[in-house]
């Protein structure tokens, strides 16, 4: 599989697109002016405890105030290996708490909608190999790394390290990163974490709360630490001054992938190489069109995201299932590459078209399951319920790409649909019956939208007549360019 890398850097932001295979998988942005703020180390101040909910509200000088939860404050819960689960004990949390406390906490999950960003006590420093987490002394490794030999190596050579140097206090995740990686690059790793550790301890006794104390690389840099692996081919940044910065990161932290880095100097726009801005633009329509000519419907909601499939003008060639069959493995792939693209997570619930072969059944989730293994985002799947349905959870720490490019719209409030010109006619005859019965008035002018006038003096002209006969009343109309569909007055005249 081959794999590139694809960093276009302006002055206003940083985009950075995953192509596998010549298609694009993953997209990151992050603006100059909306920067995002996972991983990054504040020291806040306590604004509100909340026993009901077991949680509290916390100043780190953002525009709302960030939540914590008692189950992320300090050793309350053992830290795991990556995308382990630690035990569910949960104290009180005015034990733990108080208002206008000092208290260093850690971004875990960006600000997304209106909930404000999600905080932990736990702080973890992460490095190319490892993450470092001062004040706990558990070492964990990776999941994804599954060769027993390898992980005894990596976790025996961690821990003899750490024996050695017994000044440091804190405890190591073993990235997935780490695997085949020599001692002394992991050795350098550390020694790095310690140093940061100790400068961000010295910031943190010298600043007043709330105040940032340690921010996480930009994107451009954090892409070379997190997504370059030996697969990929090449890192291609079009920014000559971006290129200089990660090449100085790649020759102090990733010097084996040095020949894999280079500057993009093309007159053709770095993101038209792989029709990376078309693909972009394809992932914020809700359709999805599958290649045999089936699709797939996307609908992100603040609760959760379904996703449905349909054979459309697929007809297949030898029977019904195995029409149904095929459409449902092909979408399988498309979802999990969709749910990379876009970012999605939460509770995600995939209706597949219904199969009677048990068979066929596993065969699809088998596929989900394999394709959803190159996601860098921990994921956990449920098998076919009763209903057909597959549920499935993807971590979400950062804004979808959807929340990043767009904003509800005005006109339907983020519905995604309008009441149509005859339901909002049916809505002003019932105003002007209201009005009528309300005020005294010798006649009446409706302000509406080009549409909904039309018809009113159209297709709705003669129960327009019946309701001036029965009131009494003139009625006048005058449309209003600057009116949404849904929009419209009634002036007494």
């Amino acid at each position: 599989m081959s794999e590139e890398i694809l960093i276009n850097v302006t002055p206003v932001e940083t985009r950075v697109a995953l192509v596998e295979n010549g298609m694009l998988q993953e997209a990151y942005i992050e603006r100059t002016s909306r920067k995002g703020i996972v991983g990054n180390i504040y020291k806040g101040k306590v604004v509100r405890v909340l026993p009901g909910m077991e949680a509290a509200f916390v100043d780190i000088g953002l525009e709302r105030a960030a939540f914590i939860h008692a189950s992320d404050v300090a050793c309350t819960q053992q830290p795991s290996d990556e995308g382990g689960d630690g035990p569910k004990t949960v104290p009180d949390i005015r034990t733990l708490l108080r208002e206008g406390q000092s208290l260093v906490v850690q971004v875990t999950k960006d600000p997304i909608g209106t909930k404000g960003a999600r905080l932990t006590t736990q702080l973890s420093i992460p490095s190319r190999y490892l993450v470092f987490m001062p004040g706990v002394s558990h070492v964990g490794i990776s999941q994804r790394i599954e060769d027993e030999t390898e992980r005894a190596r990596l976790k025996t050579l961690i821990e003899e390290a750490a024996a050695e140097d017994s000044d440091v206090q804190g405890g190591y995740i073993i990235r997935t990163a780490a695997e085949a990686a020599q001692a002394e690059e992991l050795i350098a790793d550390m020694t790095y974490l310690h140093r940061l550790s100790v400068s961000i301890k010295e910031r943190i006794g010298k600043v007043q709360a709330p105040a940032v104390v340690y921010q996480d690389l930009p994107l451009f840099i954090r892409t070379i630490r997190d997504l370059i692996r030996p697969q990929t081919e090449k890192v291609r940044i079009d920014s000559r001054e971006s290129y200089q910065r990660v090449m100085e990161f790649v020759r102090e932290f990733v010097t084996e992938f040095a020949d894999k880095v280079e500057y993009y100097p093309g007159e053709r726009p770095i993101f038209d190489l792989y029709s990376v801005e078309d693909e972009i633009q394809k992932a914020l329509s809700r359709k999805v069109q599958l290649k045999s000519g089936g699709y797939v419907i996307i609908d992100q909601t603040e609760a959760m995201t379904t996703i449905d499939i349909n054979t459309g003008a697929f007809v297949g060639h030898r029977n019904l299932e195995e029409t149904i069959f095929k459409t449902n493995l092909e979408a399988a792939r498309a979802i999990s590459r969709q749910l990379r693209l876009r970012n999605l997570g939460g509770i995600i619930i995939i209706d597949f078209i219904d199969m009677e072969d048990p068979e066929h059944q596993r065969q699809v989730h088998r596929m989900l399951e394999k394709m959803l293994e190159r996601d860098h985002a921990k994921t956990k799947i449920t098998g076919v319920s009763e209903l057909g349905l597959v549920e499935m959870t993807r971590k979400r720490t950062t804004e979808s790409l959807g929340q990043v490019l767009c904003e509800p719209c005005p006109i339907c409030d983020g519905r995604g649909f309008l009441k149509t010109a005859e339901t909002v006619c049916y809505e002003i005859f019932r105003e002007i019956l209201r009005v009528n019965r309300a005020y005294e008035a010798e006649n009446y002018l409706v302000m509406a939208s080009q549409k909904v006038v039309d018809r009113l003096l159209d297709e709705e002209s003669d129960n327009v007549a019946d309701l001036e006969t029965f009131i009494s009343k003139t009625i006048r109309f005058q449309v209003e360019p600057f009116y949404s569909q849904e929009q419209y007055d009634v002036v007494l005249l």
